[in-house]
């Protein structure tokens, strides 16, 4: 059993990150700036929460001590304004706090959230990406931490915010033009993501090492949001817009306030999400591919919802006194 203190656990990754590890019977502390958003977290036995500002230095070492192990989830999309400024401050500067804090407070384990393709690339978000990688290696290889590095390709899951994204325009739209159609993607489940958290903090043999994760399947993404679409049983029509257009949607939603796309999004989508060397194997992970898991909670086809009324339709009729169909 292990007390670990997670940064940025009131997310989407930090929830189930925090049951799964509760599961193996660790002790959770989640580290927020805003206690009352993660109150549902601190109802899972073995976890609380705790109202903590990563970026000051004496607080977080509060924080951190008495903790075997903290693992950083910290990371945005996108940031408010422009330049690299907001990504530098969540990717680079809450680590640099972190590395520090982590010596002060004895705290030697150290597990990482970064991104497939860090450090490479165009985008103010991979290079922060990559400079916070460079921070942590430098702190392993100094004697200061030992620690493991994750880089997952988009991750999935009932609550995340990338296919529900993608379900929620599709309904509002009848069309919906997407920049980069051709761009590649891995998606990785959420359960795996944090399947790979859990094993790496069993082993030694992860220390000092970076992992890539990816699952199964391989998508475009205009395949994939047709995809999508085809299991919300709409009729959308899903256009691929040539780069000089998907660039100029990525400058105009830069003013868009909760920028749901932006030019540095633009940027990332030049790279595509797929592994080299699937870190799943190295931890004996099997992983899910996205049309294995998504259809779960994303719906049916409209062959399935239509064979499913026929179905509960015929059972109406067969049954005396009629009952709701549960299956």
């Amino acid at each position: 059993m292990m007390k670990i203190f997670i940064v940025g656990g009131s997310g989407f990754v930090g929830s189930h990150l925090a049951r799964r590890l509760a599961s193996d019977n660790h002790q959770i502390t989640i580290g927020t700036r805003y206690a009352p958003a993660a109150r549902r977290l601190a109802l899972i036995r073995g976890v609380r929460v705790e109202q903590v500002d990563p970026y000051d230095l004496e607080d977080l070492t509060r924080a951190l001590e008495g903790h075997d192990a903290v693992i950083n989830l910290v990371g945005i999309l996108n940031e408010s304004g422009f330049g690299g400024g907001g990504f530098r401050r969540a990717h680079v500067k809450l680590v640099e706090k972190l590395v520090i804090s982590c010596e002060a407070a004895r705290v030697k384990r150290l597990l990482h959230m970064s991104a497939l393709n860090a450090g490479r690339g165009e985008s103010f978000y991979l290079k922060t990406r990559g400079e916070a990688e460079d921070l942590i290696i430098a702190a392993f290889e100094n004697g200061q931490l030992t620690s493991t590095i994750f880089r997952p390709s988009t991750i999935f899951g009932p609550d995340d915010s990338f296919l529900n994204r993608f379900a929620g325009l599709l309904r509002l739209s009848p069309v919906l033009p997407l920049a980069r159609p051709e761009a590649k993607f891995a998606p990785v489940y959420v359960g795996d993501v944090v399947e790979a958290f859990a094993r790496s903090l069993q082993t030694d043999a992860s220390q000092g090492q970076t992992y890539e994760l990816c699952g199964s399947e391989v998508w475009a993404l205009k395949e994939l949001v047709e995809w999508v679409r085809d299991r919300l049983g709409l009729k959308r029509w899903v256009i691929g817009l040539p780069d000089t257009f998907g660039w100029l949607q990525g400058r105009a939603f830069d003013f868009v306030p909760g920028k749901p796309f932006s030019s540095d999004n633009f940027n990332s989508l030049k790279i595509d999400s797929v592994c080299t060397d699937n870190g799943f194997q190295a931890l004996g992970i099997e992983p899910w591919g996205l049309s294995e898991k998504a259809p779960s909670w994303l719906g049916q086809s409209n062959r399935q919802i239509r064979y499913r009324r026929y179905r509960s339709a015929a059972r109406r009729s067969t049954e005396s006194p009629p009952r709701r169909d549960d299956d």
